[in-house]
């Protein structure tokens, strides 16, 4: 049976948010449209962070609620961490902003 405790929003996505962490090791069963996938996690994986549910190429886009998140910037194997360390974001990094575009932000 599926945990409970990934989501996979829409069937097309590629990865699945953690909503309890995750234990570097641990076998876990992910639902993912109508099939279960058996994902083995080598990593620790926080609470809200991303994981792989399938093999993700570099330069390979990332779904999340049936839309492009970003780009993986290198490859990601089933059941690793999705972050900022792996993944492009079509969204801009706030953590790398510089002065003048946080100030845009937050006019």
């Amino acid at each position: 049976m599926a945990d409970r405790y990934l989501e996979v929003v829409e069937p097309e996505d590629n990865v699945a948010t953690a909503l309890r962490e995750l234990d570097a090791g641990e076998t876990v069963a992910v639902g993912v449209g109508d099939e279960e996938r058996t994902i083995e996690v080598p990593e620790d994986v926080a609470f809200g962070h991303k994981i792989a549910v399938e093999d993700i190429d570099d330069g390979e886009t990332i779904t999340k609620y049936g839309k492009s998140i970003g780009n993986a910037t290198e490859d990601i194997p089933a059941g690793t961490w999705v972050h900022v360390h792996n993944v492009e974001s079509n969204y801009g990094r706030g953590d790398l902003a510089d002065d003048e575009q946080t100030a845009a932000v937050s006019e």
